[in-house]
């Protein structure tokens, strides 16, 4: 399969994601979501991710995304015909297309990062952000262990699983179940959190040093054409949602 992003700077990814999301985060019109669904869906072959391991991917908006139009759907600004009217609940013209608009929006933003951010290597990210952005350090190396940490919680998962399991534990309904796990994966992941912070002030990371500014890499970081083309194609599918909402008439800016 080919995967135009492979190779890459890291932060080309991180900045093509930023192009992509950041129309779509100013307008609640439900024309340029679509259409940045649609790009997004298309290109992610290219981009090294079949259609089926992008809808696996996507499984949890599914459950997000109606519970944003829910509250959009209820709550949302009157406008237009009213279908049911009851105390603070009121569903009309208006607050049904926000209803789908907010939907779409939650996968036109969600599904580039998808994309896009999966399997970003830590190591070179903080290579990129130390050389290229030229970032402090401490920022640097924390953000690297912060991303290495999120590769762990698919183990962990598993591990809290196999653990409740050999105990006993783990026969109760699905709902339980996900509380529960989810609430002992962000306890692990605090513990954890706690220790990694106390180890690295320990070794004197992040800390300055004299000479820091002109410390020696083990690997470069550059922005090659290749990095410079992908950026560039952010740019087009960032461009082509609002340009097809603002020709048909549909463009529409947040909080308007």
């Amino acid at each position: 399969m080919p995967n135009l992003v492979r190779g890459v700077n890291p932060l080309t990814r991180l900045v093509a994601t930023f192009l992509v999301t950041t129309p779509i985060l100013l307008t609640i019109d439900w024309l340029s979501a679509a259409v940045s669904v649609a790009v997004t869906v298309l290109l992610a072959p290219l981009c090294g991710m079949s259609w089926s391991r992008l809808v696996r991917a996507a499984l949890p908006l599914w459950i997000i995304a109606p519970l944003s139009g829910i509250s959009m759907l209820l709550y949302g600004k009157e406008g237009g015909e009213v279908y049911f009217s009851f105390w603070l609940v009121t569903v009309s013209e208006n607050s049904v297309g926000l209803a789908g608009a907010i939907m779409l929006r939650v996968f036109a933003v969600a599904l580039p990062v998808i994309v896009l951010a999966r399997d970003i290597d830590p190591t070179e990210l903080g290579d990129g952000l130390a050389q290229i952005w030229h970032l402090p350090s401490r920022f640097v190396i924390g953000a690297v262990a912060g991303v290495r940490m999120l590769t762990l919680f698919k183990d962990d998962w598993d591990s809290l699983a196999r653990a409740r399991r050999a105990r006993g534990i783990a026969d109760v309904g699905r709902i339980r179940h996900l509380a529960t796990m989810s609430f002992s994966l962000l306890v692990l992941a605090l513990r954890r959190g706690g220790k990694l912070a106390t180890a690295m002030e320990a070794r004197g990371f992040g800390r300055p040093a004299p000479g820091d500014r002109v410390r020696t890499w083990a690997v470069a970081s550059h922005l090659r054409a290749r990095d410079w083309w992908v950026m560039a194609a952010a740019v087009g599918a960032a461009a082509l949602p609002v340009i097809i909402a603002v020709a048909c008439g549909t463009w529409r800016l947040f909080g308007l």
